[in-house]
């Protein structure tokens, strides 16, 4: 463990470090500038820019923080009358998440528990992704009608693509950036309407505005990764041939 936690800080970078503090300085310049004292809101944004840049790293300790802040977020989506958000980050993320610890760990790069393998999803994967999609997004829907969700539309979107990135996520594929780019998007949305009503969610418009940033920093690196270790397996593999023809 004590290794674990040594690679880990060794492999960060200065940019990482530049885009985390900045991150952080955003929400608190936000939280402080809106005067407010909502401090679940702000935990639940630091804890989320954290979060986002193990994620990047493809580093588990990420999807830990993922859990931490699903029940923060929970809170704060509860008390917004957000119910989608909630029921989809304590019921679906969460536990995609504690999955995704699991799997994160049983594949990590070279041995490297700091970086996970990068996964190649087939065609017929993406085709029930698709599928599952859809039978979620129009199931909750009328749950979240049935509840009363504030902005229906809008929080039907957001389970749509929160469950597109859980699943890439857990299947580690790059994708699961992209995906939550998106609900990134929609969520600067969402909370844009409750700050209209109360400047006390600001920090969570600019958390998600920092997200989207990270998401996007997120999905370079791990497609840069992807093609790191594919030439690694590639050079191996033909030093692997080489040694076996020299055998003969």
């Amino acid at each position: 463990m004590k290794e674990f936690f040594k690679q880990t800080v060794k492999s960060f970078k200065p940019l990482d470090i530049i885009i985390w503090s900045v991150s952080v300085a955003a929400i608190l310049a936000s939280f402080f500038g809106a005067k407010s004292r909502d401090y679940i809101t702000l935990a639940a944004s630091l804890i989320g820019a954290t979060m986002l840049i193990f994620l990047a790293k493809g580093n588990v300790i990420g999807e830990f923080l993922t859990v931490v802040f699903a029940v923060f977020y929970g809170i704060v989506s509860f008390a917004t009358r957000y119910y989608g958000e909630m029921i989809t980050y304590l019921g679906m993320s969460a536990l995609a998440a504690v999955v995704a610890i699991v799997a994160w760990i049983r594949h990590p790069y070279n041995g490297n528990h700091t970086e996970v393998k990068v996964n190649t999803i087939k065609r017929k994967e993406w085709l029930l992704l698709v599928a599952l999609s859809a039978v979620i997004t129009v199931a909750f829907y009328f749950i979240l009608r049935a509840f009363g969700n504030a902005n229906l539309v809008t929080s039907t979107i957001s389970v749509l693509t929160s469950f597109a990135a859980s699943y890439l996520a857990l299947r580690r594929s790059e994708y699961y950036a992209l995906a939550y780019a998106f609900n990134d998007i929609v969520l600067i949305v969402l909370w844009s309407f409750a700050t209209a009503q109360s400047l006390q969610y600001l920090p969570m418009v600019v958390c998600f505005v920092v997200f989207l940033v990270n998401d996007i920093y997120g999905f370079v690196n791990w497609r840069r990764n992807k093609r790191r270790q594919a030439n690694a397996e590639k050079e191996a593999t033909s030093a692997e041939e080489r040694s076996d023809g020299n055998t003969e």
